[in-house]
């Protein structure tokens, strides 16, 4: 509201509060809606030029992204490999001692079959020993419950000497890495007869 000067007229303005002429009145809003619907050249091309360069920013990070990715997965497959090829070097080492010892028992002549057996029977303690050091040890089988997931029966014997579905005795030793089964033993199990 425009407060209106009391010096002559009753409809001069406030110099001050003047609106402008109304056949200026359009211009303002053909400007505004020019620059809206018809923006500069300048700016659209600017604008496209941005989002170019951000694109290409996107893509190049993107492809060094992916590039790191497959430097990380080929680096952690030659760790792996690195690690299987040192763990079979240990277990190789630990071996190594058996098999000097039976190259020695070849190479000397034993007087008598008794010596022969305390050298093998020594060499069969040292190879156990060696495997119990990388964790692998014998399956119980003789004695024991037949159990198929760590015996193979080979045989079914009809006997009354035994339990039925006991381990009458070991044919092959099996064996387990930790709690992982290596190989089954192989077992002749009883089978008592029905009456």
């Amino acid at each position: 509201m425009h407060a209106k000067k009391h010096n002559g007229s009753a409809s001069e303005l406030d110099v001050d509060h003047e609106l402008p002429s109304a056949e200026n009145e359009d211009e303002p809003a053909q400007a505004i809606a020019g620059e809206v619907a018809r923006p500069d050249a300048t700016d659209l091309q600017s604008e496209l030029e941005r989002v170019r360069n951000e694109r290409a920013a996107y893509l190049d990070r993107a492809a060094r992204l992916q590039a790191e990715f497959e430097n990380y997965r080929k680096r952690a497959a030659k760790e792996q490999q690195d690690f299987r090829d040192y763990a079979l070097a240990e277990a190789l080492k630990s071996l190594l001692p058996v098999l000097d010892s039976l190259d020695g028992a070849l190479k000397t002549n034993a007087a008598s079959l008794d010596d022969l057996r305390a050298g093998v029977e020594l060499i069969d303690k040292q190879f156990h020993d060696a495997l119990a050091k990388l964790g692998v040890q014998p399956v119980p089988a003789e004695g024991e419950p037949f159990d198929p997931n760590v015996h193979q029966a080979i045989q079914m014997v009809d006997t009354d000497e035994a339990a039925d579905n006991q381990v009458l005795d070991e044919l092959q030793r099996g064996y387990k890495l930790k709690e992982r089964l290596l190989r089954p033993a192989m077992v002749r199990v009883a089978r008592n007869p029905k009456p």
